[in-house]
């Protein structure tokens, strides 16, 4: 990835876990849902925003834990 694209993002990577999510907007959407209810997660509210992924058609969002 480019420096260009890790600026957009609105974490930094220092001393924290990320688990990055990318697919099919949907797919990200049910996936953030399953990590709420599995308890990876304890609210959406530690993810970022789903932007447009670097990959045609994909979307992304990141976890920090």
């Amino acid at each position: 990835m480019s420096t260009e694209f890790n600026e957009l993002l609105p974490v930094s990577s220092a001393n924290k876990t990320q688990i990055w999510i990318i697919g099919d907007r949907d797919q990200v959407i049910h996936t953030m849902n399953e990590f709420c209810v599995k308890r990876i997660a304890t609210d959406r509210a530690k993810f970022t925003p789903i932007i447009p992924a670097p990959f045609e058609g994909k979307y992304m969002t990141v976890l920090i834990r």
